[in-house]
């Protein structure tokens, strides 16, 4: 392995996090490659009510507050076929940090399979960059929260850059007008009758359980980028947003799903399984999310992927370290209530990383089980190529660490074409009634709707 490359490193306290940011995000829109990954302080402020689980949030691995990776010192565009033996590569050549996204399309490399859908976005499979800036946050405790900043360059002195963020202007973030109405790719019916052909394979034993998507979509019509991602991470403050340019091409990503992390030899995946809406009244709210803690069915289908990542770990992992953390949690976050489990276990000596996130990938949450046969039938039945929907985004740190979400809740938008994506699905079994799935789909569609369709004259 190459010796690690060396970044001038600049480190100073900022007094209120919040606003840090928001300069942190008007600054970075001017470099065409940027990724901005938040956790919106989930370490700071408790975003549930736990009180039948256990005491350990499931963020609790978050080293950072919030990474900011601008400017493309070194790039790797892949596609599936080769694209992880060539990550290795570039990871092991010069250790340091390298930020980029995995395509749900890798699955083709992962295993025998095709996409038969068009593309609409030009993201490649796979791209990692080595950033010319890195800026890092690690949020205090106080209110408004304060933070150490660390900005890491392989260029100009870090303070010449940390001076520019703390004088950029936030203003732009404010929202600007936008006409964008969303419809479906997909009717109803349509829906409904996949569902339906679905639950047929289900009862033939061809499959448990598949996560089935839709789009949503608008065509020709241009979006203020930065507004529409203050508004959407305003509403859902969730643990794994980010916010993806690579030139024309962008990711709005609100998150509450993290696919996989390293932290020194330990692994660890935390799937959704199961959802409900958030609703104003405090009793009513309370009483959905006891509903979904006890829900027989979710049980079931969290329960199935649970068992699913526990088979991916083991395969790099030291026999009988795999363990699950945590079943069924229950997590409340501004707009819905999510079940979330927690899987670990301890890569062994010999593994390397990328083969243990090349095998675990794509995750069973957005795929189903058996997941090769979920993943036929999910292509054969959508109505679009996923493309970088139900991927994952993230980052490799110096030492060695990673960590991914799973690309959910999330506005994909083309500035060339003015072409903008949303995608939801939820998983369907056998006993699934296909209007209450199509119900959810437009719940988790929610945020996103209204951030793009409620900025006109505001």
């Amino acid at each position: 392995m190459s010796p690690a490359l060396h970044r001038h490193t600049v480190g100073f306290p900022v007094a209120n996090v919040d606003a840090f940011k928001r300069s942190l995000r008007a600054w970075a829109q001017q470099y065409p490659v940027a990724l901005y990954l938040d956790s919106n302080q989930a370490q700071a402020r408790p975003l549930c009510s736990r009180e039948t689980l256990s005491p350990q949030p499931y963020w609790r691995q978050s080293r950072w507050e919030c990474l900011l990776a601008v400017g493309e010192a070194e790039a790797l565009c892949a596609e599936a076929g080769s694209a992880f033996g060539r990550l290795r590569h570039f990871l092991d050549s010069r250790p340091d940090w390298l930020f980029g996204f995995l395509c749900y399309d890798l699955k083709n490399e992962v295993e025998r399979l095709f996409s038969r859908h068009p593309r609409r976005f030009a993201f490649p499979d796979l791209y990692f960059f080595r950033p010319q800036i890195v800026v890092a946050i690690r949020a205090g405790s106080s209110s408004p929260p304060d933070a150490f900043v660390e900005v890491h360059s392989l260029s100009r002195l870090p303070k010449d850059f940390a001076e520019e963020i703390a004088h950029c202007d936030a203003s732009s973030n404010e929202a600007a007008a936008v006409d964008v109405r969303l419809k479906p790719r997909m009717s109803s019916s349509e829906y409904f009758n996949a569902v339906s052909a679905l639950q047929e394979h289900i009862a033939a034993g061809d499959v448990y359980e598949v996560n089935l998507c839709q789009e949503f979509y608008a065509e020709g019509g241009h979006l203020p980028v930065l507004s529409v991602f203050e508004r959407l991470n305003q509403r859902a403050q969730a643990p794994f947003s980010a916010l993806l340019r690579r030139h024309d091409h962008y990711l709005l990503c609100a998150s509450p799903e993290r696919f996989l992390a390293k932290r020194g030899r330990q692994l660890f995946s935390q799937p959704i399984k199961g959802t409900r809406r958030r609703l104003p009244d405090a009793a009513a709210d309370a009483r959905l999310r006891e509903a979904l803690l006890h829900s027989e069915k979710e049980r079931a289908e969290n329960a199935m992927i649970v068992d699913l990542v526990r088979n991916d770990l083991a395969r790099h992992c030291l026999p009988g370290s795999v363990t699950v953390e945590e079943l069924f949690g229950i997590y409340t976050f501004p707009t819905v209530h999510q079940m979330i489990s927690t899987i670990s276990g301890r890569l062994a000596p010999d593994e390397h990383p990328v083969t243990a996130l090349r095998d675990a990938f794509p995750m069973g949450s957005m795929t189903g089980a058996p997941k090769i046969r979920a993943m036929q039938l999910i292509d054969q039945y959508e109505c679009c190529r996923r493309e970088l929907y139900s991927g994952a985004v993230g980052y490799f740190s110096p030492t060695g660490d990673f960590d991914f979400n799973v690309v959910i809740r999330s506005i994909l938008y083309r500035a060339d074409i003015g072409y903008l994506s949303c995608s939801v699905g939820s998983a369907i079994v056998y006993d699934s009634n296909p209007k209450e799935e199509y119900e959810e789909c437009l719940v988790k569609l929610e945020a996103m709707k209204k951030s793009v369709e409620t900025l006109q004259g505001q």
